[in-house]
């Protein structure tokens, strides 16, 4: 039984959208600048990740407009509703490992936002949506840091 006109949902929704571009824009500019011995593998890793999530921020901001509201997409927006941090300069293969690692938790965070509240309004696409993002993002921290062990 819906508890909410998907307000609620929308808003979760806006928020993994944000954390979901930025981290799109990161893991780009880290495939752009990496460098080191790990950066054939880098550059490759980082190339699927940021191609999957150009994939992701376009359902995400889909369903938030299925939902009935429009979808936040600029970088004001963006930069208001994310908790994904910027890096400063270039970082090293290693931070930008960590870095990365870090983000797809947050990412996984949102997403388990947007699960908890569709979960309560009875809105089961929204709720396949944030599971699907959660498996992946967990896996992409677990393939990131095991470059890191």
């Amino acid at each position: 039984m819906h508890t909410n006109d998907g307000a609620e949902t929308a808003q979760a929704m806006g928020r993994l959208l944000a954390d979901s571009y930025t981290l799109y824009l990161k893991t780009h500019n880290f495939h752009w600048n990496v460098t080191g011995p790990m950066f054939s593998t880098l550059h490759v890793l980082f190339e699927q990740h940021y191609t999957e999530l150009a994939l992701a921020v376009d359902e995400i901001a889909e369903r938030i407009r299925a939902l009935g509201f429009p979808a936040p997409g600029t970088y004001r927006e963006f930069s208001a509703l994310t908790s994904i941090e910027e890096p400063d300069g270039t970082p090293s293969a290693t931070e930008m490992l960590e870095a990365l690692v870090d983000d797809q938790k947050t990412v996984v965070g949102a997403a388990r936002s947007v699960l908890d509240v569709a979960e309560a309004s009875g809105d089961p696409a929204s709720v396949d949506l944030a599971v699907r993002r959660i498996e992946l993002h967990e896996k992409n921290a677990w393939m990131l840091r095991s470059h890191l062990e």
